[in-house]
C-alpha cells in the first residue's frame, strides 16, 4: 500500500515594489522649497517681533492703525516693484534700472496728460495710465532683449538703463518736477479708499495676489523658476529661454510704469531726485523675503514681508527719535544675513546631488507635449 506524499507548496515569489513606487527622497528643488517656505515664515516672526519691541517701546503713537496705515502706503509702492523685480531674480537676473523707470514713466505720463485735455478728466488721466505703463514696458523689452539676445550681462544692462532713463527724463522736464496730475486721479488712486482701505494698498495687494498666482500656479511661473535653476537645460528640454527672459523684464517694466503712475499721483510731483535708491531698497526687500541672488527659487509674498521689516524699522526709529544713519545700518545687516541664509540652505539642499525636482516636472511635461 504506496502512500501519497502531499505536493509541496511553492512559495509565493517575494513582490517586488515597483521602482517608480518606491518612497523618493525629496529632489533638490522640492527642498530648496521648503527652506524657502520655512525662511518665509521666519521673517513674518522677525517682522512681528519688531512690532512688538516698538509697541512696546512707544506704544502711544507707534501701536495705532493710523500708523500701521501710514506703513502700508510707504510699502505700497515698492511692493508693485517688488513683484517684478522677484520675477527677475527668479531668473538668476537683475534690476537696477526700476527707480528711474518709475520716474520716466511718470514724466512722460505728465507731459501727455497736459496735452490730453488740459491735464484734467479722466480722458486725461486714462491716456496717461496707459502712457505710463507702454513707457515702462518699453524700457522692460529693452532691458531683456539685451539679456537675452545680445547677451550682455544683467547688471550691466540695468545699469545702463538706469541712467539713460533717468538721463533723458531730466532732458525732457530740464532737471524740474512736473507737477501736472489730473484732479480726478489724485482724488481717486492718490488719496482714495475703499471700504477705509487706501486704494494705493488695495492696488498693491492686487497686484501681489497676481504675482502670487502667476509664479506658483502657471506655466509661465514654472518656466521662469526653472530658466533660473538650469537654463540649458531648460533649452534641452524646449523652452524658449531668451523668450522668457524678455517676458519676465517686460513684466517688470510694466509694473515699474504703474509705479511711476502711482507715484505720480501719490506724491503729486515726479520725485526725479527721490528715488536714486529704490532700487537697492526693492532688491533687498526682495533678497530678505527669501528670494535667491543665484536664481531659481522665489517667494513673492516673502518680497512684501521683506519689504515691510526696513519700512517698520525706519517708522519705528523716526517715532523714538533715533538718528536716521543707522536705519541703514540695520537693513544692511538684515541683507547679509539673508543672503548668508540662503547661501547655507542652498548649500544643505545641494548635498545629495539628486536632480531638481522643478527639472524633472518640465521633463515630463515636454514628453507629454511632444
Amino acid at each position: 500500500m504506496s502512500v501519497q506524499t502531499p505536493p509541496m507548496e511553492t512559495p509565493a515569489p517575494e513582490q517586488k515594489v515597483p521602482v517608480s513606487e518606491a518612497p523618493a527622497r525629496p529632489g533638490l528643488g522640492e527642498r530648496l522649497r521648503a527652506g524657502v517656505r520655512a525662511q518665509a515664515l521666519q521673517i513674518v516672526l522677525v517682522w512681528l517681533a519688531i512690532v512688538v519691541v516698538f509697541s512696546a517701546l512707544a506704544p502711544g503713537s507707534f501701536f495705532d492703525p493710523v500708523n500701521f496705515r501710514n506703513i502700508a502706503i510707504s510699502v505700497s509702492i515698492l511692493a508693485v516693484l517688488g513683484v517684478g523685480t522677484t520675477f527677475i531674480i527668479v531668473t538668476g537676473g537683475i534690476d537696477l534700472s526700476m527707480g528711474s523707470v518709475l520716474v520716466f514713466s511718470g514724466v512722460v505720463s505728465s507731459m501727455v496728460m497736459e496735452r490730453v485735455g488740459g491735464g484734467q478728466g479722466w480722458l486725461s488721466a486714462v491716456v496717461g495710465i496707459v502712457v505710463a505703463l507702454a513707457a515702462g514696458t518699453a524700457w522692460g523689452l529693452l532691458n531683456g532683449f539685451l539679456v537675452a539676445k545680445a547677451k550682455v550681462p544683467a547688471m550691466i544692462v540695468t545699469l545702463g538703463t538706469f541712467g539713460a532713463a533717468l538721463g533723458l527724463a531730466q532732458v525732457l522736464t530740464g532737471g524740474i518736477d512736473r507737477r501736472i496730475v489730473p484732479d480726478v486721479l489724485v482724488n481717486s488712486v492718490g488719496f482714495g479708499s475703499v471700504l477705509g482701505v487706501p486704494l494705493l494698498v488695495v492696488v498693491a495687494a492686487v497686484v501681489v495676489i497676481i504675482g502670487i498666482v502667476l509664479l506658483n500656479r502657471t506655466r509661465f511661473g514654472m518656466h521662469t523658476s526653472a530658466v533660473g535653476s538650469n537654463a540649458e537645460a531648460c533649452r534641452r528640454v524646449g523652452i524658449d529661454v531668451d523668450g522668457q527672459i524678455i517676458k519676465v523684464y517686460a513684466l517688470a517694466g510694466l509694473l515699474a510704469g504703474l509705479a511711476g503712475i502711482l507715484n505720480l499721483t501719490f506724491f503729486r510731483s515726479t520725485t526725479i531726485g527721490g528715488n536714486s535708491l529704490t532700487n537697492l531698497d526693492v532688491i533687498a526687500g526682495v533678497v530678505i523675503g527669501g528670494t535667491s541672488l543665484f536664481g531659481g527659487i522665489g517667494t513673492v509674498f516673502g518680497t512684501v514681508i521683506g519689504l515691510l521689516i526696513p519700512a517698520t524699522l525706519r517708522n519705528g526709529f523716526v517715532i523714538l527719535g533715533v538718528e536716521p544713519y543707522w536705519q541703514q545700518v540695520v537693513v544692511g545687516a538684515f541683507l547679509v544675513s539673508a543672503v548668508y541664509a540662503d547661501q547655507i540652505r542652498r548649500s544643505a539642499a545641494t548635498r545629495g546631488g539628486r536632480r531638481p525636482e522643478l527639472l524633472a516636472r518640465l521633463f515630463r511635461h515636454s514628453r507629454k507635449d511632444s
